[in-house]
Order: C-alpha cells, then structure tokens, then sequence
C-alpha cells in the first residue's frame, strides 16, 4: 500500500504546528522526508504524528 504524501505546509496543519516546528523536527532526528522533489520535500503523515508524540513525550520527562 503506498502512503499519501503530504507537503511540510500540511504537514504542520494537521500536527497543529508551524512549518518550523516541522523543519526543526527534520533537523533534530524526529522525522525524516518520505521524498524530496526539487526544493519540495514530502512526509507520509503517519510520521508526521509519529514525529508529534515523540516530541511531546520527551517535553513530558522533562
């Protein structure tokens, strides 16, 4: 089964973040583009929320 992807815009509208909060998610390790074309890079959004609760646990045991 091939997974929709979604552009980093939507990405941040359905976890309920800015695009910066996705870009830093990508930069510290916790998601990863499914696919870059051109400058556009994409996520599958079973990551992106995947991405969402590892953040928001490591907020927690802070």
């Amino acid at each position: 089964m091939n997974s929709h992807l979604i552009t980093t815009e939507l990405a941040a509208d359905e976890a309920g973040v800015s695009t910066a909060t996705i870009r830093k998610w990508v930069q510290r390790g916790h998601l990863r583009p499914a696919e870059t074309r051109g400058r556009c890079r994409l996520y599958r959004l079973e990551d992106v929320f995947a991405a969402e609760r590892a953040t928001h646990r490591a907020g927690r045991n802070r």
